[in-house]
């Protein structure tokens, strides 16, 4: 926890760099509608060489430079190094830093996770079985029921557009249950959020183990469920997941449920 922390910082005060003297030419485009940035690129170099300094025989799984050599058994860290990239290098303050170690392996249980805003300075952990805390406050996620007068968030299907019929029938059906419901451009920081109780729920298709691995920690830790569309524990191999406080989780589900959406159609 200490090293991820730390790197975590050192990172943040990277990207803040960057974020106040922005310049566009510093951003590419992977592929459509999806960015890269130099920040990103030096976030994710200094947090890989801090943790692989600190635990040389670990692997590292990040979002630009990919898995690093060695025991695919090997406990794990998987890093956002910069979270909401379109927020970015758009001048909109809504980013994170990620980072979560596994026990072994890229899908092996989760132990370790911090998720940094670097712009605000706020910070929430996580150890497994020991909770989950912002700022050194222990959190616990309000214990709503269902849905009703909840605020849930969502992010949209940007890199499978094909799907964007399915997601509308379910984004439609949640709107006229909830009391609110939003999209901010970062599920890293999203899930953290539904730890906070900021948000209660949270559900999104096709995101990556850099996007979801801290966050999912922090929501269990926090007392929340994570799981992919169907309540299994399929979510970091597919990508669709669904997190909430438990009633707010199960209600979600059944709605999913009632509309004829299987985890396979999506």
């Amino acid at each position: 926890m200490d090293a991820a922390v730390e790197a975590a910082r050192r990172a943040g005060e990277i990207l803040t760099g960057y974020f106040v003297a922005f310049d566009p030419s510093w951003v590419e485009e992977k592929s459509r509608n999806d960015v890269v940035s130099r920040a990103d690129r030096e976030s994710e170099a200094l947090v890989r060489e801090q943790l692989l300094g600190a635990f040389p025989h670990d692997r590292f799984l990040g979002e630009e430079g990919g898995a690093s050599e060695g025991d695919d058994a090997a406990p794990t860290w998987i890093v956002d190094p910069l979270d909401g990239t379109a927020n970015f290098v758009r001048g909109f303050p809504h980013w994170a830093v990620s980072i979560a170690r596994t026990s072994g392996g890229t899908f092996g249980p989760l132990e370790t996770a911090v998720k940094r805003s670097a712009f605000t300075g706020s910070q929430i952990t996580a150890v497994r079985g020991e909770g989950a805390f912002r700022n050194g406050k222990r959190l616990r996620m309000p214990r709503r029921r269902g849905l009703d007068g909840c605020a849930m968030a969502t992010g949209f299907p940007f890199r499978q557009r094909s799907k964007i019929d399915l997601y509308l029938r379910i984004f439609r059906a949640a709107f006229l249950e909830v009391r609110s419901l939003r999209r901010a451009g970062s599920a890293a920081l999203v899930l953290a959020y539904v730890a906070a109780g900021i948000f209660d729920g949270f559900f999104e298709f096709g995101l990556s183990p850099w996007d979801t691995a801290a966050g999912a920690l922090l929501v269990t830790e926090a007392e929340g469920l994570v799981s992919d569309f169907d309540g299994a524990g399929l979510w970091r191999k597919r990508g669709n997941l669904v997190a909430g406080s438990p009633g707010v989780h199960a209600e979600f589900l059944e709605l999913v449920a009632g509309l004829g959406v299987k985890e396979e159609d999506l």
